[in-house]
């Protein structure tokens, strides 16, 4: 699978572990940091515009909380996105949202956690159906 991963300075640590555990786990890894964004917002949405150019593929973006990569995604029209730091809302949000963006904070999710909240995320498909009306709701916003 290919995966599109960006992050800002505060991100780094956490991109790297990630992108590792990644390459390992065989994904097509895409990192459009390899030297940090100078701001969370233009890792975010350099993420979230790459996602809208390939609708296969999924997508990770890193700063110091989460929170300020989320916020930004979240304004790209088309994109659904989840600030995340447990494994199990990481698999719930590609279930029941169709997320193609998580967001992770260096400063709030280890390393171990980080690379369960991956797997969980790229291995659930979006299940669709009930779900549909809200995942049309969030696609009309932005």
């Amino acid at each position: 699978m290919r995966i599109i991963i960006g992050s800002d300075a505060g991100g780094m640590s956490l991109k790297e572990v990630v992108k590792a555990h990644l390459v390992e786990s065989g994904h097509n890894v895409v990192d459009l940091s390899v030297e940090p964004a100078a701001d969370f917002v233009d890792s975010a949405v350099a993420v979230a515009q790459e996602l809208l150019a390939d609708p296969d593929a999924l997508g990770f973006a890193f700063d110091e909380y989460g929170a300020g990569s989320y916020m930004a995604a979240c304004k790209v029209k088309g994109i659904v996105a989840c600030e995340c730091s447990d494994e199990r809302s990481a698999f719930m949000t590609r279930q029941h949202n169709n997320a193609r963006l998580i967001t992770m904070g260096a400063g709030v999710t280890g390393p171990v956690i980080a690379k369960g909240i991956c797997d969980q995320f790229l291995q659930e498909a979006y299940a669709g159906g009930r779900h549909q009306v809200r995942v049309d709701m969030l696609n009309k916003m932005a």
